[in-house]
């Protein structure tokens, strides 16, 4: 007997005898039911859509869902974002940390909650650079980052410091809702840009987002504001099971140095101060540079981690 046949009779007298076995744990029960028996008693994916017929809203102003083209944008951004998992649970793990600062600050500027998503679906709650060049949590570009008192230079870019980021964010939303009159083309403006938001209303004729004809990611955009907003408000709901130590907690543990001087070496300072350049960069992540010439003598508060 070849060595062939030999291995096709092992494999099938393998194959009859788990087929025999699994028939004799509940002949009334089904093959997949008696795979998952053997297997442990675990359950197979399970894919459904999400529930649509109920209320949804972006920042208290409604989604119109007796409209079949809302209901089926708002299905696939829900579907999108839901099963792209390993995206989705990071961002659920990172909102701990930084959803506290984005709500105290919108509180006192009086932007709605629903605004802290948008951090999300820019940047996935990190200090990223887009290939157009917009950077930080909230996507900035640079000009824009400039009328709001952020410093950009070669040295400093205060797009990547989260807090004054967020505090520039929140004036630019409230303006926005200012020209516009309503928050959900606030951040459709946001977006696509407040001039060329403006001219599409003219030439369309449209009163609301969801009458408009937009480009692709600007269409989707409140959609996607709003699924983000669905699966991080109840993630269990979504199929994601996570334990409070899952989350990513807030960084409280620095002190804040604050310095008019040039600093050479940002290795040395860091050192000086009981830390390594790696956790100075984490802290204080609008340091792009290696040095500080500071030659304007301006107060700088860095993070330093205890």
């Amino acid at each position: 007997m070849s060595k062939n046949i030999q291995l096709y009779t092992f494999i099938l007298a393998t194959f009859l005898t788990v087929a025999i076995f699994a028939s004799n744990i509940n002949d009334s029960i089904s093959p997949v039911e008696n795979i998952i028996k053997i297997q442990g008693n675990g359950l197979p994916q399970v894919v459904k859509g999400p529930n649509l017929d109920r209320p949804f809203d972006f920042a208290d102003e409604e989604l119109p869902m007796d409209n079949f083209d809302v209901r089926e944008r708002l299905d696939r951004e829900l579907l999108v974002n839901s099963y792209w998992q390993s995206s989705t649970l990071l961002n659920i793990k990172a909102s701990k940390r930084y959803f506290p600062l984005f709500e105290k600050v919108f509180e006192e500027y009086g932007i709605p909650d629903d605004f802290k998503y948008i951090s999300v679906a820019e940047s996935s709650l990190r200090n990223v650079t887009s290939p157009a060049g917009a950077k930080g949590f909230w996507q900035f570009m640079k000009s824009v980052g400039q009328s709001f008192d952020l410093e950009v230079n070669s040295e400093v870019d205060e797009r990547f410091n989260i807090e004054k980021a967020t505090h520039a964010a929140a004036k630019h939303f409230l303006g926005l809702y200012k020209r516009f009159g309503s928050w959900t083309l606030a951040a459709t403006a946001y977006n696509v840009g407040p001039t060329k938001l403006k001219r599409q209303k003219e030439e369309q004729r449209a009163n609301t987002y969801y009458d408009m004809n937009l480009n692709q990611e600007t269409s989707r955009y409140i959609f996607r504001l709003v699924a983000i907003k669905e699966i991080l408000k109840d993630p269990s709901a979504f199929g994601f099971q996570l334990e409070d130590t899952d989350y990513y907690q807030p960084i409280t543990e620095y002190a804040v140095v604050e310095t008019n001087e040039s600093i050479p070496n940002l290795g040395d300072f860091a050192k000086k101060y009981g830390t390594t350049y790696r956790m100075l960069k984490v802290y204080n992540p609008w340091l792009i540079s290696g040095k500080l010439t500071n030659s304007k003598k301006k107060t700088y508060q860095i993070k330093v981690p205890k």
